[in-house]
């Protein structure tokens, strides 16, 4: 499926993390087709290799990284590795993210943990390791995925709707700090509604998937975002199906 919007990546290097499926292949995906030469950071290893090797059989360029966002030295040990081999980032894409659907009553303290650490450390890790390279290199962009439960939660989603909203405070904060410290950086949060992908369909098989939008609409937001002139800024932008009952 190719995507409306238009922007040249190309000499540009792109890391998106949990891209190896879902929204994060998507992204992965139109932003290799825009020229980007695409870091997918996942811990699935298989998936990541065929999404990489399918891009490479179209010309594109892609390889994986293997990052578990959870864990600060590995980020840290990552962006040290390309700093030395000269592969700086110019577009960081934090797209990864899990979620335990419990009542708050049956929680377990693992599980507010890892979808904690997953949705919100994890990228905050990312983006401490990238901006201030991008400060020091007068530019780039960081777009973090967010979700509609940043704005209206509902049950079965506490630490969800907390990792979510936190990182939806933080984002806005970077941007703040970006018109300051250095105005060629770019600052985005995408608030995303339901998609049709693994992430929900294999917790709620009986989804209605008409209720759901395509991850490739998704992935047009973000190429958006780093298509709009320096003049300008996106700060923040919504994307939800038509019938997304949690928005506004």
């Amino acid at each position: 499926m190719d995507g409306g919007v238009r922007v040249d990546l190309h000499g540009k290097r792109a890391l998106v993390t949990g891209g190896a499926r879902g929204l994060g292949a998507s992204i992965v995906r139109r932003l290799a087709g825009a020229g980007a030469d695409v870091l997918v950071a996942d811990v699935r290893k298989d998936l990541a290799y065929e999404l990489c090797e399918d891009l490479a059989e179209q010309g594109r360029s892609a390889r994986l990284v293997e990052l578990d966002v959870r864990d600060p030295a590995a980020v840290a040990e990552v962006f040290r590795d390309l700093e030395d081999a000269g592969e700086a980032v110019d577009v960081l894409v934090n797209n990864a993210a899990v979620d335990v659907s419990k009542p708050i009553e049956h929680l377990t303290a693992d599980e507010v943990t890892r979808v904690i650490t997953t949705n919100l450390l994890g990228p905050m890790y990312l983006c401490l390791e990238t901006y201030r390279r991008m400060v020091a290199r007068g530019g780039g962009h960081i777009v973090n995925i967010l979700s509609t439960a940043a704005n209206r939660t509902w049950t079965e989603a506490g630490p969800y709707a907390a990792g979510k909203t936190g990182l939806r405070a933080f984002t806005h904060t970077l941007f703040k700090e970006a018109q300051r410290d250095c105005t060629g950086i770019g600052i985005t949060g995408i608030i995303a509604g339901g998609m049709e992908t693994p992430f929900i369909l294999e917790r709620f098989p009986d989804a209605d998937v008409s209720m759901l939008q395509s991850p490739d609409i998704v992935a047009d937001t973000v190429l958006y975002a780093l298509s709009v002139p320096s003049g300008s800024a996106v700060s923040e932008l919504v994307v939800v199906p038509r019938k997304e009952p949690s928005w506004p």
